[in-house]
C-alpha cells in the first residue's frame, strides 16, 4: 500500500472526526463550562475572600458598581479563561487522549477495549479527538472574547450611568442650595466655621457619615455598617436625618442644609440692653405670627430651654442678667413667611468682646453677618450726659446706661467687621435705640421722635448717623422699649415694634415681611411712633403713658412668667 496514501487517509480522517467533535459536542461544552465558571465568579455572598472588605472611616459599603463590580469581573474573566485551559491540558488532552484514547480504553469511561481490533480503533481516533480539543478551545476562545467585550460594554454602561447619577444628585442639592441662598455654618462659640456637608448619624446604630451624598458609597443610598439604607441626597430625603458640625462634633438643627441662614450679631456695649432687646424681639416676632402669616418656630430644644429661661428671669427681676463668657452661641429661629423661610441666627455677644480690634477679631461669626443689629444707647453718650440736668441725670443713671457710647462701640468694631467678612459695604445695619422709656422721662433731651436719624442728629450723635450711611448699603432707625415690649404686662404695639429691626433685615435677604412694616401704621395700637424714615412722631406722649402703663403691670405681675413653646 502506499504510504502517502495511508497518511492523506488518516489526516482527512483526523480531520472530519475533529471537526465533527468540535461542532457536535467540544465547542458546546468548552462555552457550557467557561460560561457556568464566570457566572459562578459573580455569585460573590459573604463570607467569599474575593470580597474585598471596606476599613475606611465611613461606615458604609462602598457601591457594588464603584469597585466590587469590576473585581468580580475580573475573577469572571479569569474563571473562563482557567476553565478553557484546564479543559483543554487537563481533561481533554491529558486525560481524554493520553491516558484513555491512545491506551485503547473508552473515552467517555476509561474502560479497556474487549479486543485488539477495538483497541487500535481507539487509538486511531484519539489524534482527531485532540485536534477536536483545540479547535474546541482556539473557536471558544473566540467566542468569549466576543462575550467579554460585549459585557465589559455593559459593566462600562453601568458604571457611567451610575456615574450620571452621582452627579446629576449632586448637582441638585448644589443648585437647590445656590437657588435659596443655602451656607451652612456652625452656630457654635469657638467654631463658627463653614461646611460644604454636616455629619449625618444613621437612626439604626447612631454611626457618624461624613459622605453621605452621592459618591463611590452610592448615588440614591448609602447602606450602613448595620444595614440601614440612608438617603443620600436632600431630595431623598436626607434632611431628616440628625445632623452634627464636621469640625466641632456638636448637634445641628434640622433646618441647616434645607434652609437659608440668616446671621444677626447684636452689637452694642456692655449694659446697653442687647439681651432685653433679643427678649423684646422674640416676643415680637410670636406677637407677629399671631396677627399675620409670619411663621416662628425654635429651631431646637436648646433653643427653647433658652428663650423660657431668659423669659423667666425677666418675669422675675425684670431685667436680664449680664451677657457672660466668650463666645456667643447662636439663638436659632425658623422665620417664615408663605413658602419661603430663614433659619435665623441671632447673636448675642458681651459687650467687652467688642471693644477693641484684638477682641472683635475672635468674634468669627462676624464673617458670616447677613446684616447688623447696632444697639445704641443714647444715654452712654458723652455729649448727651453732657445736656442732663440734675434730676434727668439721677434719671439716667438710675437706667444703667453702657460703659461706652454708641459712637466708641461702633469705631470699636467696624474696621475689624470688614476684615473679617469684607462685605462690609453691602450690608444693611438695622440702628436701634433702646431705654425709650427712659429717654420719655427726660426734660433735658427733645423726645424721641420720627424720622429717628434727625432725632439723633438733633442730640449730638450726628457722626454715627453719617458713619452708619457711608459704611453700610442701607441703615434704618429704631427707637424701642424693651421694658415695655417684654414681661407680663408687656405691650403688643412694642413688641412688634421690637421685632421691626429684624423683620427689615429679613426682608433684605428675599423673605417678603417688608409689608408688615407698612401694616402696623394701619392697626389701632400700632400709629404710636410709624415705620423709620417717613412721617413724622405725634404719638409721644401717648408712648409715655404706654410705657407707664407697662411698668405698673410689670410691678404686679406673677413670680412666674409664661412658657414659650416653639409653635407660637
Amino acid at each position: 500500500m502506499d504510504p502517502e496514501l495511508i497518511v492523506r487517509v488518516l489526516a482527512a480522517l483526523t480531520g472530519a472526526i475533529g471537526v465533527a467533535v468540535c461542532l457536535g459536542y467540544g465547542l458546546w461544552r468548552f462555552l457550557a463550562l467557561a460560561l457556568s465558571a464566570a457566572w459562578a465568579a459573580f455569585r460573590t455572598d459573604p463570607p467569599d475572600l474575593r470580597i474585598v472588605r471596606y476599613t475606611g472611616p465611613e461606615p458604609a459599603r462602598p457601591a457594588y458598581w464603584a469597585g466590587q463590580m469590576w473585581r468580580d469581573a475580573a475573577f469572571a474573566g479569569q474563571a473562563a479563561a482557567l476553565t478553557v485551559w484546564y479543559l483543554l491540558t487537563r481533561h481533554w488532552l491529558g486525560e481524554v487522549v493520553r491516558r484513555r484514547l491512545l491506551r485503547g480504553r473508552n473515552g467517555q469511561t476509561g474502560e479497556l477495549a474487549d479486543n485488539g481490533f477495538g483497541r487500535l480503533l481507539l487509538r486511531l481516533i484519539a489524534p482527531g479527538t485532540a485536534l477536536a480539543a483545540l479547535l474546541s478551545a482556539l473557536l471558544a476562545s473566540v467566542l468569549l472574547a466576543g462575550v467579554a467585550l460585549f459585557f465589559a460594554v455593559q459593566i462600562l454602561l453601568v458604571a457611567l450611568a451610575a456615574l450620571a447619577a452621582v452627579a446629576a444628585g449632586r448637582t441638585a442639592d448644589r443648585l437647590w442650595k445656590l437657588g435659596l441662598g443655602i451656607r451652612m455654618k456652625c452656630p457654635y462659640p469657638g467654631c463658627y466655621r463653614p461646611f460644604p456637608l454636616a455629619v449625618h448619624l444613621c437612626p439604626g446604630c447612631g454611626a457618624a457619615h461624613r459622605e453621605l451624598r452621592p459618591g463611590a458609597f452610592g448615588a440614591l443610598r448609602h447602606v450602613c455598617r448595620c444595614g440601614k439604607a440612608l438617603p443620600s441626597t436632600l431630595l431623598a430625603g436626607r434632611r431628616g436625618l440628625s445632623a452634627r458640625c464636621p469640625h466641632c462634633d456638636r448637634g445641628l438643627p434640622p433646618a441647616v442644609g434645607t434652609t437659608r441662614v440668616v446671621h444677626l450679631p447684636l452689637i452694642g456695649g456692655t449694659s446697653a440692653g442687647k439681651t432685653m432687646l433679643l427678649a423684646a424681639m422674640l416676643d415680637g416676632l410670636r406677637s407677629w405670627s399671631h396677627e399675620s402669616r409670619l411663621t416662628v418656630e425654635y429651631a431646637s430644644p436648646d433653643d427653647l430651654r433658652e428663650a423660657n429661661t431668659l423669659g423667666q428671669q425677666l418675669n422675675h427681676t425684670g431685667w436680664t442678667l449680664k451677657t457672660q463668657g466668650g463666645q456667643p452661641r447662636a439663638l436659632m429661629l425658623l422665620v417664615g413667611h408663605g413658602r419661603r423661610r430663614r433659619l435665623l441666627y441671632l447673636y448675642d455677644p458681651m459687650g467687652e468682646s467688642l471693644r477693641d480690634a484684638d477682641t472683635t477679631r475672635g468674634q468669627g461669626y462676624l464673617a458670616h453677618a447677613d446684616g447688623v443689629l447696632l444697639v445704641t444707647d443714647v444715654l452712654a453718650a458723652p455729649v448727651v450726659r453732657r445736656a442732663l440736668r440734675a434730676g434727668d441725670t439721677e434719671r439716667a443713671r438710675a437706667a444703667r446706661p453702657a460703659d461706652l457710647g454708641p459712637v466708641e462701640t461702633y469705631a470699636g468694631f467696624t474696621g475689624e467687621l470688614q476684615g473679617l467678612g469684607g462685605r462690609r459695604g453691602r450690608l444693611p445695619v438695622a440702628a436701634v435705640v433702646t431705654k425709650r422709656d427712659v429717654l420719655d422721662q427726660l426734660d433735658s433731651l427733645p423726645r424721641p421722635a420720627e424720622p429717628v436719624e434727625a432725632w439723633l442728629a438733633g442730640i449730638g450723635l450726628d457722626e454715627l448717623v453719617r458713619a452708619l450711611g457711608h459704611d453700610f448699603a442701607a441703615a434704618r432707625y429704631w427707637v424701642v422699649s424693651a421694658h415695655a415690649a417684654t414681661g407680663a404686662g408687656a405691650l403688643d404695639s412694642e413688641r412688634r415694634r421690637a421685632a421691626e429691626p429684624v423683620l427689615w433685615l429679613l426682608s433684605r435677604t428675599g423673605l417678603r415681611v417688608g409689608g408688615l412694616l407698612q401694616d402696623r401704621r394701619k392697626q389701632p395700637d400700632g400709629p404710636d411712633l410709624p415705620g423709620p424714615r417717613t412721617g413724622q412722631d405725634t404719638r409721644a406722649p401717648q408712648a409715655a403713658q404706654d410705657s407707664q402703663a407697662a411698668r405698673k403691670s410689670r410691678e404686679s405681675r406673677a413670680a412666674t412668667g409664661e412658657e414659650r413653646s416653639n409653635t407660637p
